[in-house]
């Protein structure tokens, strides 16, 4: 495990880029035929045990969902010899697919992670990149940004990776110029693709990327489960899900939220998983008190049970930081360039 003394982002990479310099968001719509209907089904179209799921699954009418995408200086649909890596950003339980946009206000015009984003590109910080952020609520009702235990657009947030892994990643790298392309089966591909794909998420977007894509457990409502709540929010634990990690190879968590999973049961799911993981960056505010808990539980015992599966962990709690974006963009600004700094020691 690595720590880092917190090193703020420089003024300069919040302004506005130079003219040519800057790149552009787009609002795309996509199919999901993976989330959870009005019954609290699982609606797939593939052959998922409900045992696995941990609920009946049935068939259904795909939805249309939103996610933002930012594309960087430069990028040019009709350049097929062009590509790009991937990061998804993930939002927190009140938010949805223009949270990390709109979070943290405009400068000079622009959406300060578009700011962020343009300049480390500019300085040869980091590759260009390309980033989405998708509504991580997988549920019929996926506008509804309201906190209810019961609510399936809740219960979505916890069915997230089947939209990702069969729905969100096929669109995103069908359409894009991206170096991953997950049509492709042969194991060296699928190696290879993984290594440019990237995730993180603040909040509950970080229990997601912990959770969904680690390994850790879903979670339903408390109430219809039957059961108690440790978390006191409602929420209890159900299935573990199966993870993601032969998807990507660089994960974020940032302040994540309760309904985390602990860090040994988190790092035996990497380790069972068999796919190496290149970087796990985990950051926290020590006065943030609705997620430090749940931070130093996820990172407890991770690294020991994750072994030699686990090869860079990052654990960076932020001086007098709290549940804000002054946290989350900090853990962005150093979590894309460790990213890039792992990707070309493989090179």
């Amino acid at each position: 495990m690595k720590g880092l003394n917190r090193t703020g982002i420089p003024d300069a990479y919040l302004s506005a880029a130079a003219d040519g310099k800057q790149g552009q968001v787009r609002e795309v719509v996509y199919p999901v035929k993976h989330y959870i209907n009005s019954s609290r089904q699982l609606v797939t179209e593939r052959e998922i045990d409900a045992g696995e799921a941990g609920r009946a699954t049935v068939s259904g009418a795909a939805i249309q969902k939103s996610c933002s995408v930012y594309l960087p200086a430069g990028y040019e649909q009709s350049d097929l010899h062009t590509r790009y890596h991937v990061l998804y950003l993930l939002h927190g339980v009140g938010g949805d697919e223009y949270e990390w946009l709109r979070g943290s206000g405009i400068e000079d015009g622009k959406y300060l992670l578009c700011n962020l984003l343009d300049n480390l590109i500019a300085g040869g910080d980091i590759d260009p990149l390309i980033v989405v952020m998708p509504n991580g609520r997988s549920s019929h009702d996926w506008t509804d940004c309201t906190f209810n235990p019961e609510g399936t657009n809740m219960l979505g947030f916890y069915y997230f990776d089947y939209e990702l892994r069969y729905d969100l990643i096929p669109f995103i790298e069908s359409t894009f110029n991206t170096y991953a392309n997950i049509r492709e089966s042969a194991p060296k591909m699928v190696e290879y693709s993984r290594m440019h794909r990237a995730i993180a998420g603040l909040s509950m977007g970080g229990m997601q990327t912990l959770n969904l894509i680690l390994g850790g457990y879903r979670c339903d409502s408390a109430a219809i489960a039957g059961m108690e709540s440790v978390w006191k929010n409602g929420l209890t634990e159900t299935v573990p899900a199966q993870g993601m990690t032969d998807l990507f190879a660089y994960v974020g968590a940032f302040s994540n939220a309760p309904t985390s999973s602990n860090g040994r049961f988190l790092g035996s799911s990497i380790a069972l998983s068999g796919n190496r993981l290149k970087l796990l960056y985990m950051t926290c505010g020590d006065a943030d008190e609705i997620s430090l808990d749940c931070y130093e539980q996820s990172s407890d015992g991770l690294v020991d049970v994750a072994g030699d599966y686990l090869d860079e962990h990052y654990q960076v709690t932020i001086k007098d930081g709290v549940h804000d974006f002054n946290v989350w963009y900090n853990g962005a600004y150093h979590f894309i360039q460790k990213i890039n700094q792992a990707r070309n020691d493989l090179e």
